[in-house]
């Protein structure tokens, strides 16, 4: 299973924009009939409420017939969405903020997605290192080479942000970019020092004696990892729709967070992780309301780190 967390790739957003005309379509309506919507996910754990909204009802009782697209990222879902081919999206908080600034007020964001646990100690993403490791903080990253799933997004944000907070020179850290399921062999093999993981591969990364330097509650209390977003083009030609679809996901978080096992079990039906592996990883949370001051909080490491030249206007992005 490749995770990517919706890393956004500007020149494919760009050249599918061009060729589609950049004209988002909305979804058609027939009277009497509900609102057929498409909206763009990755086969991770993170996409679970929506599928479990699906199943409770949550969207067709407001009149939207839901079809799920997977994808591998958001260089997949940003231009899908863009062009109209969905009308809705999910994707990680620094791909957004970077699509904000490379192709300016195109998207706005309907709802919260996944956030963090909150509790350093027990978190589904986060910095690991060999039982054997020397490196025993954040700050000896310095010098070494920490794989991360892609380059100058929200995983190598974070580990910067860690770096940091640590007393660290990050840009001291050489990192390389791989998939997440080929993170583990390559830290066994010594190919690098680190890692950085999320679930299920966090999971079997620790079943293996190995241990975490720091998660995701280390970068920002509460960290909102990931949103859903829809085109400004659909907010204003049909403004119910996006409406309802964003009631939608908010009682579809809310059942997810209450309902852990629930969770545990749908995540079956879209992806290939074994019940036995689901039954003991670490799951997100999947509160109603975004973490705005987290957002905030990443925008300025991505200020920090050079991947934004300002401050974004998160009144635009964001509800």
């Amino acid at each position: 299973m490749t995770r990517r967390f919706a890393p956004f790739l500007l020149a494919s957003v760009l050249l599918a924009t061009t060729a589609c005309g950049g004209a988002d379509k909305p979804a058609p309506s027939t009277p009497g009939q509900p609102d057929k919507v498409i909206t763009g996910v990755i086969p991770i754990v993170d996409v679970a409420p929506i599928y479990l909204g699906k199943q409770q009802g949550f969207f067709s009782k407001r009149n939207i017939d839901l079809e799920l697209k997977l994808a591998q990222g958001g260089a997949a879902i940003v231009p899908a969405v863009l062009s109209g081919e969905y009308q809705f999206g999910f994707s990680n908080v620094i791909s957004l903020l970077l699509s904000q600034a490379n192709l300016g007020p195109k998207l706005k964001v309907v709802s919260n997605g996944n956030n963090s646990t909150g509790d350093p100690a027990k978190d589904f993403g986060g910095v690991v290192v060999k039982a054997d490791s020397p490196i025993k903080t954040a700050k000896d990253l310095e010098g070494k080479k920490v794989a991360t799933n892609t380059l100058k997004n929200i995983v190598d944000t974070s580990v910067k942000s860690l770096v940091r907070k640590a007393q660290g020179d990050p840009t001291k850290v050489s990192f390389v970019e791989m998939p997440f399921p080929n993170m583990g062999a390559a830290l066994e093999q010594g190919q690098v020092d680190a890692i950085f993981v999320v679930e299920p591969f966090l999971s079997a990364a620790l079943a293996k004696g190995w241990h975490t330097l720091a998660t995701w509650a280390d970068v920002a209390p509460n960290l909102c990892v990931a949103l859903y977003f829809t085109s400004t083009d659909l907010v204003s030609r049909n403004a119910d729709l996006v409406s309802r679809f964003s009631a939608a996901m908010q009682e579809s978080l809310a059942y997810a967070d209450a309902n852990p096992d629930a969770v545990r079990q749908i995540i079956g039906t879209y992806t290939q992780i074994t019940e036995d592996v689901r039954k003991n990883m670490t799951l997100p949370k999947w509160p109603a309301d975004i973490n705005r001051s987290s957002v905030e909080t990443m925008a300025g490491l991505a200020v920090t780190d050079g991947l934004l030249k300002s401050q974004p206007d998160l009144g635009i992005l964001l509800p």
